[in-house]
């Protein structure tokens, strides 16, 4: 019911799973309580499968860090991809910049995405933004989404702060809802029909 109220007649959602690489999940950067994000993301993709809903990884890549094929750029461990899932890299925040997800989501007829990975306030975010404007409705896992905060706030600050601010943009139409994770998932089962 709960979802049916904030996303009327969204059937056909895919899950973005943004930047959960392995190099943002160790050293002195690490994400914040990166496995514990980790942990609900496997729900939520495990979910979207259940519901024949899209899982898309999206990888960054960067000549110095996140470098293509290096270990750091690597899906990060305990995030498990299964064959069917879509991979697709990208080179800005922006998970739809000079990138092939806009097309393929279209070519899959989705009208609804939740999105969820790292960092917050950087690829997280500008992909939210992206996405309202494409005319996509989101659903930010609340609790799913890390990062490594900032000389300014501390992660756990950074996280608030977003989710706060993407559920309270409202002029490209669609907007974002900040959920948290367990309740996006109903009956082992992504709910957002």
């Amino acid at each position: 019911a709960l979802a049916a109220d904030l996303m009327p007649n969204m059937t056909h959602p895919a899950l973005l799973i943004i930047d959960v690489q392995q190099g943002l999940c160790e050293g002195a950067g690490a994400a914040f309580d990166f496995a514990g994000t980790i942990a609900r993301i496997h729900a939520l993709s495990a979910a979207a499968r259940a519901a024949g809903a899209p899982v898309v990884f999206i990888q960054h890549q960067a000549q110095n860090e996140l470098r293509h094929g290096s270990r750091e750029w690597q899906l990060a461990d305990g995030l498990i991809a299964e064959p069917g899932d879509v991979r697709a890299r990208k080179t800005t925040p922006d998970s739809f910049n000079q990138t092939e997800l806009a097309a393929l989501l279209k070519a899959r007829h989705i009208d609804a995405l939740v999105i969820c990975g790292m960092h917050t306030e950087f690829c997280v975010d500008t992909t939210c933004r992206r996405a309202m404007a494409l005319g996509w409705p989101v659903w930010l896992a609340a609790d799913a989404h890390t990062s490594a905060g900032n000389a300014a706030l501390s992660p756990q600050q950074v996280i608030a702060h977003h989710n706060a601010t993407l559920a309270n943009i409202s002029s490209f139409g669609p907007r974002t809802r900040a959920v948290p994770t367990d309740v996006l998932i109903q009956d082992g089962r992504l709910a957002l029909a």
